[in-house]
């Protein structure tokens, strides 16, 4: 017993030595496991903390950006409108429509103008020949138009409408290979005259290519806005152009009137199968 006790002592220290050793390695296993699960935990915090902050930066920079596009699109908006009402005030500082060109019609180069497509079967225009015949059934009132270039231009025109009572506007056409053009083109004011019955020669020679026009023994006089004005016509109007549309090798001029007066009574002077007549009761 003596010696089996003495020889216990030294055993159960081994054994205690040796699981004291186990616990420390699994106390450092342990805790090398800690600081490796706090560094991956640090690093995944980190790593979610740079993501949010790029993402937020990211958003900020999107939004910076939307707005910045969307103010200089205002900005541009604001110029834009800007400049089109100045160019309005100066170009009439009553508040009239200034000259300009309109989409064209007719298949014919315009700016907005597209090509026609016919319907299906049917032919894309008809002849001119018939066109004008069509046209010589068709009595019409005559007018003479007026500009001021650097001489005074004129033609008569049976293309006379009005259009709108308000604002006043009327229309006419005039081909581009007319005299008269490129004065009217640049024209920011014109005449327009309505001849009477007793006007034929009037009406002939404002019609009639080489002639001097307004030489004797046609009287006219300057008007408002250095427009000549012809005496002796039924009505007149001075207006201001306020579109010149493309059509076919033709121009539609919209212009809204200003200016105007009649003379009361009277017969009108009519063009029918390609002469000048008087209305018959």
């Amino acid at each position: 017993m003596t010696a089996l006790s003495r020889k216990n002592p030294t055993h159960r220290t081994e054994h205690t030595e040796h699981v004291d050793h186990a616990e420390c390695g699994d106390r450092a296993d342990r805790a090398e496991r800690a600081d490796r699960g706090e560094r991956v935990d640090h690093a995944e915090r980190g790593d979610r903390a740079e993501r949010g902050d790029r993402a937020e930066r990211a958003g900020h920079a999107e939004r910076a950006d939307r707005g910045e596009r969307v103010d200089h699109a205002d900005r541009a908006d604001r110029s834009d409108r800007s400049d089109r009402a100045e160019h309005a005030r100066r170009a009439d500082p009553a508040g009239l429509p200034a000259p300009r060109t309109a989409a064209g019609v007719g298949g014919r180069p315009g700016a907005g103008a597209a090509p026609e497509k016919p319907a299906a079967g049917l032919p894309e225009a008809v002849a001119p020949e018939l066109f004008r015949s069509v046209f010589r059934e068709h009595a019409a009132g005559v007018a003479v138009i007026t500009a001021r270039g650097d001489r005074p231009v004129g033609f008569t025109a049976t293309s006379l409408t009005s259009v709108a009572a308000e604002p006043p506007l009327l229309s006419f056409g005039i081909g581009t290979s007319s005299s008269s053009w490129p004065v009217l083109a640049e024209a920011e004011y014109l005449g327009v005259h309505i001849l009477g019955e007793h006007q034929a020669e009037l009406a002939a020679t404002f019609a009639r290519s080489g002639a001097d026009r307004f030489a004797a023994p046609t009287r006219w006089s300057p008007g408002p806005g250095g427009v000549p004005l012809l005496d002796g016509v039924s009505a007149w109007l001075v207006c201001r152009v306020a579109a010149l549309v493309p059509a076919g090798d033709h121009r539609l001029v919209v212009a809204r009137a200003v200016e105007g007066g009649t003379a009361g009574g009277g017969r009108p002077l009519l063009y029918h199968q390609g002469r000048f007549n008087a209305l018959r009761d």
